[in-house]
C-alpha cells in the first residue's frame, strides 16, 4: 500500500497567546513544518473557523482539511500516540 503524503499542517493563531506558542512549540519538537495564519482583525476568518471547528478559541490547528482542535487538543492526540501517525499522513 503506498503512503500517503503528509497532510500541510495550519495553526490559526493570535499573537500572544500561550497555547498557540505551545502549539507551535509541539509541533516544531516533533519537526513539522507548519503554515500560521494570524486571525485578529480577520471577522470572515473567525466566522469560518467557528463554522469549521464549532470552536471560538485559538490556536486552531489543522491536518490538511481535517480540525485537529487546539492546543489541548493536540496534546492529548500526542499522548495518545495519535498525533504522530495523522502528521505522517497515515490516518
Amino acid at each position: 500500500m503506498k503512503a500517503m503524503a503528509p497532510p500541510k499542517i495550519t495553526v490559526y493563531s493570535k499573537a500572544f497567546c500561550p497555547y498557540c506558542v505551545r502549539a507551535k512549540a509541539l509541533l516544531t519538537r516533533k519537526g513539522v513544518a507548519f503554515e500560521e495564519i494570524p486571525v485578529e482583525g480577520k471577522d470572515e476568518l473567525r466566522t469560518w473557523l467557528v463554522e469549521q471547528t464549532g470552536q471560538m478559541t485559538v490556536p486552531q490547528v489543522f491536518a490538511g482539511d481535517r480540525s485537529l482542535g487546539g492546543f489541548s487538543d493536540l496534546d492529548a492526540l500526542d499522548r495518545e500516540g495519535k498525533l504522530d501517525p495523522i502528521l505522517r499522513g497515515e490516518a
